[in-house]
């Protein structure tokens, strides 16, 4: 077997072990916390009341 061989191997465990650990955080996220966190931001609520501003 040659390096080449070997580090495409490599590259192909490495990209199952990413894979893995992505849908590991991704449960272990989605377990932790609720929707409505996940789906706020800081940053669109002070979008928001920046808009509301401008309005009046």
């Amino acid at each position: 077997m040659d390096i080449w061989t070997l580090l495409e191997y490599a590259a192909w465990g490495l990209s199952a072990i990413f894979g893995l650990y992505i849908i590991i955080d991704w449960f272990k996220t989605d377990t932790t916390y609720s929707d409505e966190v996940l789906m706020s931001s800081r940053e669109g609520a002070l979008e928001a009341m920046t808009e509301e501003q401008h309005k009046h």
